[in-house]
């Protein structure tokens, strides 16, 4: 009986002693990453509640491919995020989304052919970020994304992994 009352002091103390995290109401900075090459996006993100938010993201990308082209791609990316505090400014995170895009390949071979069009994709995103005491975010994070019509992603994937500068506000 000692034991069970024990557990649930230490239960309740443990409940009232961790500490509330707060999700700024606003964020807006860049996210540099990377889908087999550089790409930079506007970010912002707006939060919902005491630990979720939603992400909004407009960014281009370009790659060279080994199969000789050049993709040039504008994609806008939408993911609802769960935030959980791991000590003091430190966070961690897991959401799911999607988005739309366009993308124009050209050939680098001397052919006369061009292929654009345009695709839609479901994300997955985790990541770790730190909240400065001055109004600074700073994260890392990895997207996993599944396209749908299989012109820009090889094979109807690719994946994202990219650090991000937000202010807050």
């Amino acid at each position: 009986m000692k034991k069970i009352i024990l557990s649930a002091i230490m239960l309740m103390g443990l409940a009232f002693s961790t500490q509330a995290q707060e999700i700024s109401k606003n964020a807006l900075g860049l996210r540099f990453g990377g889908s087999n090459g550089f790409g930079t996006e506007i970010s912002y993100q707006r939060g919902l509640s005491d630990n979720n938010r939603l992400e909004l993201d407009l960014g281009w990308r370009n790659r060279s491919n080994y199969k000789g082209y050049d993709d040039d791609a504008i994609k806008l990316t939408a993911i609802y995020q769960w935030v959980w505090n791991i000590d003091g400014g430190f966070n961690w995170y897991a959401g799911i989304g999607g988005g739309v895009g366009t993308y124009d390949r050209s050939y680098s071979d001397n052919r006369d052919y061009n292929d654009d069009g345009v695709f839609a994709f479901a994300a997955g995103n985790i990541g770790i970020e730190y909240d400065f005491d001055i109004p600074l975010l700073i994260s890392l994070d990895f997207r996993p994304e599944i396209g749908g019509n299989g012109g820009y992603y090889n094979n109807n994937y690719g994946s994202d992994i990219a650090v991000s500068l937000r202010y807050q506000f």
